[in-house]
């Protein structure tokens, strides 16, 4: 009774409190999945200001990371924060898609809600102060061109993370030969159209299944707060592992 009583004390004031677990925290759960998959490398696409490789580094990620950032904002705090760390890499500033060469990226006022997509009203209606604010141009590559060489850096296996606004059908476009090298996969999978002309859920989930992946995890992701729905979820995507699950 004393531990529900606190428990709902924090609850009213709206905080809770629990013990770090596979069940109860994301990040703490990717990362058993990193050790059971003997993961040494993140290719961190859409890295903003590097949020997902920090709380990969406060729960004992100690592998390496190689980020890819397009605005030019962020990408110059990417460098401040990644510059402490020895095992943490900044490539060059680009968008990362299904070609090489220059395109023009909208600006959110939020920073991470940016795209080279266009926003469906269903984003800026249920995320206040999202809506583009301007557009800048940025270098694209594929990852298949500039990949390979950071694949090299594990001595493990590989893991690619992509969290670009819709565009990561384009990403997956560009990195036929990457797929093929890494273990694993977390990707934004998107139950509404967020982003005009973005592929949702069961594409994304059809496609990794197609390349050998397995859906691993679903965790939380956009919630409008207005009703409760679930607009996004990150899904994360392993290779079958010998003795351990297996794709049907």
């Amino acid at each position: 009774m004393i531990k529900y009583t606190i428990k709902k004390f924090f609850r009213m004031a709206g905080f809770d409190i629990h013990r770090l677990s596979e069940r109860r925290d994301p990040i703490f759960q990717l990362l058993s999945g990193f050790r059971n998959f003997n993961i040494e490398l993140i290719i961190d696409v859409g890295a903003n200001v590097g949020q997902f490789a920090l709380d990969l580094r406060s729960v004992g990620y100690t592998g390496k990371i190689v980020s890819f950032e397009p605005l030019t904002a962020a990408y110059t705090k990417l460098c401040h924060i990644a510059a402490r760390d020895k095992n943490w890499v900044v490539h060059e500033r680009c968008a990362v898609g299904h070609f090489d060469g220059e395109i023009q990226i909208n600006i959110a006022g939020n920073s991470f809600s940016s795209s080279i997509l266009p926003m469906a009203e269903s984003h800026r209606s249920a995320a206040k102060g999202s809506s583009y604010v301007g557009s800048e141009a940025t270098p694209i590559v594929k990852l298949d061109t500039v990949g390979m060489e950071y694949l090299s850096m594990a001595k493990g296996q590989s893991f690619l993370k992509i969290d670009t606004q819709g565009f990561e059908w384009q990403v997956l476009d560009g990195a036929s030969v990457i797929l093929k090298q890494v273990q694993g996969i977390m990707c934004e999978l998107s139950l509404v159209p967020l982003y005009e002309g973005q592929h949702l859920w069961m594409d994304v989930i059809d496609r990794l299944r197609t390349e050998g992946f397995t859906l691993w995890a679903i965790q939380p992701g956009f919630i409008d707060p207005r009703d409760g729905r679930a607009l996004q979820f990150d899904g994360i995507f392993f290779r079958a592992k010998s003795g351990n699950w297996y794709i049907d």
